[in-house]
C-alpha cells in the first residue's frame, strides 16, 4: 500500500468545477497583481481572522520580512526566535542585518518555551518571534506578557497556523503586533504558487505595511521608506477565496486523523499516552499532544504536520520508504548550529532539547484525505520495525 505524505490531487478533484472557472476567470480578466480578487480575500480573512487590517503578500517568507520591516527592525537590533523552526524565521531577521537571538523549545509543544525567552532580553532586543509549529499555539499569554513588561514587538509566525485558536478562542497572528501566514500549497490552505498574509490591529503598522508592500511608494514612484515587490498575485488571491470556506473541514479531517493515528499507536503498544517526552519500554513512541483547550474549543492543534518523536529515526524512515510510506524531517538542523549562522557563538550543546527534537522527529502522512486504511498500515509497520529493533 502507498501512502504519499501529501496528495493534493483528491482536494483538486473535489472542487474542480470552481478552481477551473476561477482560473479562466482570471484569464480573461488580464488583472493579475493586486486588485479585486486580492481585496476580496484580504477582507475574507480580516473577518475571519477577526482582525482589523490584512494584506496578501507575495510568499509566508516575505510576509516575516515585511512584518520585521514595517515595526522597524534595524541592523544591530535583537530579534528572539526559536532554534528550532523552519529556516525563514530567523534569515528574515539576517536579511536586515539584525541579530537572530536564539531560544529553547518547550519538549511538548516544540514551540519558543516562554521561560526562556525573558533571559535573552538585552538592551538591544527589540522583538519576539514566536512560531506556532506544525499546527499548534505558542503561549501567547506568557509571551505577550513578556514582550508588554519589556516594550517589545511581537511578530507571530503563523506560516503552519492558518485557523489555529489559543485559549480564549481568539485566533493566532491577532495577538501580537503583526500576525504573519504562508499559503504554499502544502499547507492545511495552500494556493497554486507560492503566497502569503500579514495581519495587524494596529492602524500605523497597518498603513506601513500598506506601503512597503509596493516599493514604500505612496503616491506611486515617491517614496519616504524603502519597501519591496512583496505584492500578491490576483490568481493565488482567487484560489484563496475558493479555497477558505473549506479550511474548517479540512482542519477537522486532520484532527480525526490525528485523533485515529494516537489510538493505533495506543493500541498497538507503542505508546501510553500523548505528551510524552521520555523514551522507556511503554513509549518507544513519543506523540504529539493539543495542549490548549477550553469549554468551547476542544482542540486547537490544526495538524499542518504529525510529528511523532522515535530512537532509530532515520532507520525507521529508510524502513517506511522501503514499504512505499513517505514521511519528512521537520526539522534536522536548528538555527544555532547552521554554518551560516556560526558567527554568532553558538555551539552544539547549547539547546538540548531543540537537539533532542531534530534527532527524533519523524513527520507522518496526515493531509485530509487519507483513508482510516492507510492510517493504520503507517502505524503497523511502525510497530514492525520496532519488533524487529
Amino acid at each position: 500500500m502507498k501512502v504519499p505524505l501529501l496528495d493534493l490531487k483528491p482536494q483538486y478533484k473535489s472542487m474542480k468545477k470552481e478552481i477551473d472557472e476561477t482560473l479562466i476567470r482570471i484569464a480573461e480578466s488580464q488583472y493579475f497583481i493586486l486588485g479585486p480578487e486580492v481585496e476580496k480575500m484580504e477582507k475574507a480573512f480580516e473577518e475571519y481572522l477577526n482582525v482589523q487590517k490584512a494584506y496578501g503578500v507575495s510568499s509566508g517568507t516575505d510576509a516575516l520580512l515585511l512584518a520585521l520591516m514595517a515595526i522597524g527592525i534595524k541592523p544591530g537590533d535583537e530579534v528572539i526566535v526559536p532554534t528550532f523552526s523552519f529556516f525563514a524565521t530567523a534569515g528574515v531577521v539576517a536579511r536586515l542585518a539584525a541579530i537572530p537571538v536564539f531560544a529553547e523549545i518547550d519538549p511538548v509543544t516544540f514551540n519558543i518555551d516562554p521561560a526562556k525567552i525573558e533571559e535573552k532580553i538585552t538592551p538591544k532586543t527589540k522583538a519576539i518571534i514566536p512560531v506556532h509549529l506544525y499546527g499548534q499555539s505558542c503561549d501567547m499569554d506568557a509571551i505577550m506578557g513578556i514582550a508588554r513588561k519589556h516594550n517589545l514587538k511581537v511578530v507571530e509566525d503563523g506560516a503552519q497556523a492558518i485557523g489555529v485558536q489559543y485559549k480564549d478562542g481568539k485566533y493566532v497572528g491577532s495577538f501580537g503586533d503583526v500576525g504573519c501566514f504562508s499559503f504554499f500549497p502544502s499547507k492545511n490552505l495552500g494556493c497554486y504558487g507560492d503566497g502569503g498574509l500579514v495581519v495587524t490591529n494596529d492602524n500605523e503598522i497597518a498603513e506601513r505595511l500598506h506601503i512597503m508592500r509596493v516599493h514604500g511608494g505612496k503616491p506611486k514612484y515617491y517614496h519616504k521608506v524603502i519597501g519591496g515587490n512583496f505584492r500578491l498575485d490576483a490568481l493565488q488571491a482567487a484560489i484563496l477565496n475558493v479555497k477558505l470556506p473549506y479550511l474548517e473541514g479540512w482542519s477537522e479531517a486532520r484532527r480525526q486523523n490525528a485523533a485515529l493515528y494516537v489510538k493505533f499507536f495506543l493500541v498497538s503498544g507503542l505508546a501510553e499516552e500523548e505528551g510524552k517526552v521520555a523514551f522507556d519500554e511503554k513509549n518507544k513512541v513519543l506523540l504529539p499532544k493539543a495542549v490548549y483547550k477550553s469549554d468551547t474549543v476542544t482542540n486547537y492543534h490544526i495538524y499542518n504536520q504529525f510529528c511523532i518523536r522515535v530512537q532509530k529515526r532515520d532507520e525507521l524512515r529508510k524502513f517506511l520508504t522501503e514499504n512505499e510510506i513517505a514521511s519528512e524531517i521537520y526539522y534536522p538542523v536548528s538555527f544555532h548550529e547552521q554554518e551560516c549562522f556560526s558567527d554568532l557563538g553558538y555551539k552544539k550543546g547549547d539547546f538540548p532539547l531543540a537537539e533532542a527534537a531534530e534527532s527524533t522527529c519523524i513527520a507522518l502522512p496526515i493531509f485530509p484525505e487519507l483513508t482510516e486504511e492507510q492510517l493504520q498500515y503507517v502505524v503497523s509497520k511502525i510497530k514492525e520495525f520496532f519488533d524487529k529493533n
